[in-house]
């Protein structure tokens, strides 16, 4: 997974597969998704990614175990 996020537009793109996207589908105004040709994700654009997904503070902690509900 690759992060990068464009300060000028204040915009995120994160990329989950190096496939090729073929279809993007708006999620709402700000968020929209890529998909490859199978409909798996493939990366998520953030427009105002600071307003609205609090871009400025990303942290990634890896879980050892699946956590129990």
């Amino acid at each position: 997974m690759k992060i990068r996020y464009f300060n000028d537009t204040d915009t995120a793109l994160i990329a989950f597969s190096a496939f090729a996207a073929v279809e993007t589908k708006e999620i709402s105004e700000k968020l929209y998704i890529d998909l490859d040709e199978n409909g798996n994700i493939v990366s998520m654009t953030i427009e105002y990614a600071k307003e609205n997904a609090n871009i400025s503070e990303i942290s990634f902690v890896q879980m050892e175990k699946a956590l129990s509900y």
